[in-house]
């Protein structure tokens, strides 16, 4: 496999979630795209761009672009405008995201823009596959964290994490016999990461000041979708 550059987690998040044959969303709508507004604001804060202040607000702690539009037009935001905490910038920032997050995947020829029409005059959009290789590098990262002893890096953790809090673990696509123990380790990273449950700051593998904007963004995001359905 060719070096790949990283990506967004959001565009990660959204490669995930669509299927490369048919290019149609697979699982919660609702849930994806709280779980990219999140990716956007993790990569910033991955980045040492914002923090999660003691207000219970995000704020900006540098304001130096990055270079990835998308990424900056939320930076310009969260710089300008009026406090939010973390739960009402996912609310802010969920519409369109989607759009704006497909355009560039398809501008960089990752995925293609399918038109199609039905009953005359309905237009429909798919976004099949072009290149498969960005979402072959992020099945094998997950797939090696979720197999493995050792805990993954930040982002890899950061994208489990939100997997789990926006219930996207289906499009994981793993065998049924695989999804207990698969959804066992996803939650045992975020928690050996300090997002979730009783792991103190001190003893998480990303650093304190990321640990707390993924933690609130996850429960952001868990409490905007609600209690889950019982089986």
């Amino acid at each position: 496999m060719r070096y790949m550059t990283p990506i967004p987690l959001a565009e990660e998040l959204l490669l995930l979630a669509y299927d490369d044959q048919t290019g149609k969303a697979t699982g919660s709508r609702i849930g994806l795209d709280l779980g990219m507004a999140a990716a956007v604001l993790i990569d910033l804060a991955l980045a040492n761009r914002i923090a999660y202040a003691a207000d219970g607000h995000l704020v900006v702690t540098d304001a130096t672009p990055l270079g990835d539009p998308v990424a900056d037009a939320v930076l310009g935001k969260v710089a300008t405008e009026e406090p939010h905490t973390p739960a009402q910038w996912l609310q802010r920032l969920r519409h369109r995201l989607r759009t704006r997050v497909l355009e560039d995947l398809c501008s960089r020829g990752v995925v293609r823009d399918v038109d199609e029409t039905q009953l005359g005059v309905i237009h429909v959009h798919r976004y099949p596959t072009s290149d498969p290789a960005y979402e072959a590098e992020i099945r094998g990262r997950l797939a090696t964290a979720l197999v493995g002893n050792s805990l993954p890096d930040e982002r890899t953790a950061a994208l489990a994490t939100l997997l789990v809090a926006a219930r996207m673990e289906p499009a994981l696509k793993l065998p049924e016999e695989e999804v207990e123990r698969a959804h066992e380790r996803l939650a045992e990273i975020a928690s050996n990461a300090g997002f979730v449950g009783d792991v103190t700051l001190e003893d998480s593998i990303v650093r304190p000041s990321v640990a707390l904007v993924v933690a609130t963004l996850g429960k952001a995001i868990q409490a905007a979708l609600g209690a889950p359905k019982p089986i």
